[in-house]
């Protein structure tokens, strides 16, 4: 079976020890994502400009893995503060409004308190699509 870890680059994966995607055979899974810039480590303070930088980083794992959002058939959404979530809606229906994947939202603690949304997705290739490159 066809395995394949990707990087996102962050600080994180090494000190913890994760990849941003795992590949394996026709499946995609992508750790939580959080709204880090990892080109700069940074993080915008407005949760919707989060959401945003998530989907991004979700897209580029993504990508890399020879998939898209359109491949996304499992999204959870986590926040510490679960009345916050309304105002992503509009950032997840621009991303998802088509797609419609199985979506959970948990309101839960996150590793840093600047973080206010981590999204992790499972994604399936499409047939025919499967990596065959290590």
């Amino acid at each position: 079976m066809f395995r394949k870890l990707i990087s996102s680059g962050s600080t994180f994966e090494e000190q913890i020890g994760y990849s941003r995607a795992v590949v394996d055979g026709d499946w995609i899974f992508v750790s939580g994502t959080t709204g880090f810039d990892y080109s700069t480590m940074s993080i915008a303070e407005d949760i919707v400009a989060q959401a945003e930088q998530c989907l991004a980083n979700i897209t580029d794992a993504l990508q890399r893995a020879g998939s898209g959002l359109e491949d996304v058939v499992r999204v959870t959404y986590i926040l510490p503060q679960a009345a916050e979530f309304e105002r992503c809606w509009p950032v997840l229906r621009k991303h998802f409004g088509t797609i419609r994947p199985a979506a959970t939202m948990l309101s839960a603690g996150l590793a840093d308190p600047r973080i206010r949304i981590e999204i992790e997705v499972t994604a399936r290739m499409r047939s025919g699509d499967s990596l065959d490159k290590s």
